[in-house]
């Protein structure tokens, strides 16, 4: 059903894809969105090692929440800011792409779990987190993308 990567000599580990996800603070989550154009959103983002599913949260109407109403299916895209090798001008950049369904979750304290979860790749501030879990929780919705299929590369950009 996926297609295999066109430059194999390219791929990356599926462990590095998800140190890439765990590390990595923002990506891009595509979905279909109105008329079938496709939406994709910049966004933070926890990888949940317990269960292997990728965890964004987000307000409880819009685009993004009718999308996954309507269609479940999405990608998510991860890169890091790459790196030059001594001598160097070309960036090399590590990517990773997700393919899966997304699930709501709306049990309240599974999404502040989760928000906090999702917090502690930012900040460490536990006063900080517990004030915005109490004035945005209950305005919040978890999301879950279930993978399906992942690949990840190194790219030399020259």
């Amino acid at each position: 059903m996926f297609r295999k990567m066109a430059r194999a000599k390219q791929q990356i580990p599926e462990e590095e894809c998800i140190e890439l996800l765990k590390n990595e603070k923002r990506g891009v989550l595509s979905v279909l969105g109105d008329d079938d154009y496709p939406y994709g959103m910049p966004i933070n983002h926890f990888y949940n090692d317990e269960d292997g599913k990728i965890y964004f949260h987000g307000g409880k109407s819009g685009h993004k929440v009718d999308a996954v109403l309507r269609h479940d299916k999405a990608s998510f895209c991860v890169y890091d800011q790459g790196y030059k090798k001594d001598g160097d001008w070309a960036l090399n950049i590590r990517s990773v792409i997700v393919f899966g369904r997304i699930e709501m979750i709306d049990d309240v304290e599974k999404i502040y779990e989760l928000s906090r979860r999702l917090s502690y790749k930012f900040t460490d501030d536990e006063g900080y987190i517990e004030h915005e879990i109490q004035n945005s929780g209950p305005g919040t919705l978890m999301f879950a993308l279930v993978p399906e299929h992942m690949t990840g590369k190194l790219v030399r950009e020259a």
